[in-house]
Parts: structure tokens; C-alpha cells; sequence
């Protein structure tokens, strides 16, 4: 994957994309495209995204956001007040030329600055309009805060993860917001797509909480089939719906996951002489589930992990070591497939971050350009757009 080239050969070379968006969903998803070789003129306030002043865990490396260059790299910015007449113009040159617009306002924002889809149209047939929420453009929820922790409550998305009796867990990562990202993504090409037979754009509405509940479509019909809802385990088995030997178990150095298989041999393989009975040859057992559970633990704390997939791989048994970041960016097949990589920042120097994950025989793409400073486009932007 080449890196800090100045140019996109990438398949989607020739797009421009007017990027409106904030936080993570919209701009991970700009992003996205981005990489793919679009042109995306990231439209910021004059204070700038939201997220150049958040950051994980505080980290503003040389005094720029750690989760700002996250989601912004292969992006131009320009610093633009919406609300004054003569920035609007600008604005408005650059959505005549766009073939995509993205924003994740609040629902009604882009209307009232006269930036709607019903204005923007006019001037622009072929435009594919992207708008983003948190619960949608109309509803109960409207006026509601949207947000990935709430998406993810409100979806019961939450009431799958931890333990029996405890309280339920949200992901860790931003789950709604990244998943609304894939299907921004996904939905703007195939409007490109239509567009190509028709001449003609259209409007496209994503939010948060659809996304999560999409996303959960075994888990839901499985529930709507059931009739009741899924108990979590006792034993910590990460998936209410699944039983033994699904999970993660202690080793005498560590953990090693352990997908679907068969308890009976996994029992023969390891030892385990009270599972080695037709009874148990089932690999989705549900109802002794946690006993069996806390039994094969109590066997995998007798040997290191890398003992354990030694011994289990050469069995085609599915499992697999529990990296933490620090092991995961050493895994030899993060190396090969090339995703950490190093791009040029031009106030922090060298920045390490994630690669691109899908790969292209015919059009590679390249990432070019790390997150831009504020403005750092502005006068380039208005050259190429403005007459």
C-alpha cells in the first residue's frame, strides 16, 4: 500500500465530495472515500470540526487531536462561515461541481442555512446527497441527542454483551457510529451507480440507530422467531444466543479464543474425559453451557497459549491467541496485509495509523495526505471552485 504520495490513482479518481461532517460517522466515512481516490473538500466551521477539540484519552500530539487524524486524513479543508453571505457563495460554487454531499448535522441544520437537498438540486442535477443522524429526519426521537452510546442502548445492542445479572456492556469501539459509516459508504456508490443510467442524483438518509439494529439482523430474528429475549450466560460467553465451547478462556500465560466446535473432541483433544460422550458432540450446547464452560477453563490455565494453538491448530480446531494492541501490531498478518502504516503530518511528523482494508488490482489506491491543518486548503480550494 504506498503512502505520502501526492496523488490518488485510487477507483473513485474524479468524484468530489463536499464533506459537511463532524465527529466520527461522517468523516470515517469521507474518509473511506477519500482513499478510494475521491476528492473530499472537508467544509469546516472556522473553529473547525468538533473533533480537532476531543481526543482520546487527551492525546493532542504538537496540539492536534489524536482522533482528528484518525478519521481526516486524504481530505482538503477550508475554514468557511455559513452563515455569511460571501463564504456561502464559495460553499455553493463547490456543491455545483460536487458529485457528493455528506453531512451530519442535526436534522433541519443544512435546511435552514439554505443548503438542503430541495435547494441544492437545482443547482446541481446529478448531486448525491448524504444526510446523517442520530434516529432519523422525523419521528419521536427528532429533537432527541444522537449518539453512539445512546444508538447502542436504545437498539439493545447493549443487552447482549456481559454477564447474567450484571449490567449489560456497550462496545468499547463506536459501534453505531462506524457501522452508519459502512453504509454511507456503500449507499453513495450505488446512487453514483444509478446515477451513471439516469442523470440524476438523489437523496439519501442514514442514522445511527438503524445502522445498529441492521447490523443485528441474526440476533433480532432469532428474538422475533423465540418470542423472548436472550439470557446472557453466567460464565461470560460472549454471545447470549450461542452455548459451549464459545468463548475466551484462561491460560497459564494469557487467553485463547475458542469459536465453534465440536465439545466432545475438543474434549478429547485436550484431556477433558467427562465431555467424551455423544451426548456432547453437539458445538453449540446451551444448556450446561456454563458449567461446561467454567470445566474446559479450569484445563486451559494448565499451559500457555501458544502451547494450547500448537496442539489445537494442528487439529483444525478454531481458536486462536487474544492479542492485546500491542501484540496485534506485531501479528505477522497485520504486517502482510499492510495495516499499520506511516504517513507525514505537517506539525506532528510521522504518524502511525490504521491502513486501508480492501485492496484493488486494477486502480490502487493511496494514502496521500495526512489529516489537514485548518484552512490548510482554503485559497487552493477557492481557485478550483470560485471563478
Amino acid at each position: 500500500m504506498s503512502t505520502n504520495s501526492n496523488e490518488n490513482e485510487g477507483p473513485l479518481k474524479g468524484l468530489v465530495v463536499a464533506d459537511f461532517t463532524q465527529l466520527a460517522q461522517g468523516p470515517w466515512a469521507t474518509q473511506m472515500l477519500g482513499d478510494m481516490g475521491a476528492d473530499i473538500i472537508k467544509i469546516e466551521p472556522e473553529k473547525g470540526d468538533w473533533m480537532r477539540h476531543y481526543a482520546y484519552d487527551n492525546m493532542y500530539p504538537e496540539g492536534e487531536s489524536i482522533s482528528f487524524v484518525s478519521f481526516n486524513r486524504n481530505k482538503r479543508s477550508i475554514a468557511l462561515n455559513l452563515k455569511d453571505a460571501e463564504d456561502k457563495k464559495v460553499v455553493i460554487d463547490i456543491i455545483r461541481k460536487a458529485d457528493i454531499l455528506v453531512e451530519n448535522f442535526r436534522p433541519g441544520v443544512m435546511e435552514r442555512l439554505g443548503l438542503g437537498y430541495g435547494d441544492m438540486k437545482k443547482i446541481n442535477r446529478g448531486l448525491v446527497y448524504c444526510s446523517s443522524s442520530g434516529y432519523g429526519a422525523s419521528g419521536p426521537y427528532l429533537h432527541r441527542p444522537g449518539q453512539d452510546l445512546l444508538a447502542q442502548s436504545i437498539s439493545g445492542t447493549a443487552a447482549l454483551n456481559g454477564v447474567k445479572g450484571q449490567m449489560p456492556v456497550v462496545t468499547a469501539v463506536g459501534q453505531a457510529d462506524l457501522l452508519t459509516s459502512l453504509f454511507i459508504n456503500q449507499s453513495v456508490l450505488a446512487a453514483i451507480y444509478s446515477r451513471e443510467k439516469t442523470g440524476k442524483g438523489q437523496k439519501i438518509e442514514a442514522n445511527l440507530l438503524n445502522s445498529v439494529v441492521g447490523f443485528h439482523v441474526q440476533e433480532i430474528t432469532a428474538y422475533l422467531h423465540k418470542g423472548f429475549n436472550p439470557e446472557r450466560s453466567e460464565s461470560g460467553i460472549p454471545n447470549p444466543w450461542l452455548g459451549a465451547p464459545y468463548g475466551l478462556y484462561n491460560t497459564k500465560d494469557g487467553y485463547i479464543a475458542i469459536g465453534m466446535n465440536s465439545v466432545q473432541r475438543l474434549a478429547q483433544i485436550i484431556g477433558l474425559q467427562k465431555y467424551d460422550a455423544a451426548e456432547f458432540a453437539s458445538n453449540n450446547i446451551i444448556e450446561s453451557r456454563d458449567e461446561i464452560r467454567f470445566d474446559f477453563d479450569a484445563v486451559f490455565k494448565t499451559r500457555s497459549t501458544q502451547d494450547w494453538l500448537n496442539l489445537l491448530l494442528e487439529e483444525d480446531i478454531w481458536c486462536s491467541q487474544v492479542n492485546s494492541f500491542d501484540e496485534m501490531v506485531n501479528d505477522p498478518q497485520i504486517k502482510h496485509n499492510e495495516m499499520i502504516i506511516e504517513i507525514n503530518h505537517p506539525t506532528i511528523g510521522k504518524v502511525k495509523t490504521t491502513g486501508f482494508p480492501v485492496w484493488f488490482s486494477d486502480t490502487p489506491q493511496k494514502i496521500y495526505k495526512a489529516a489537514p491543518l485548518l484552512n490548510e486548503d482554503g485559497e487552493e480550494i477557492r481557485r478550483e471552485f470560485c471563478d
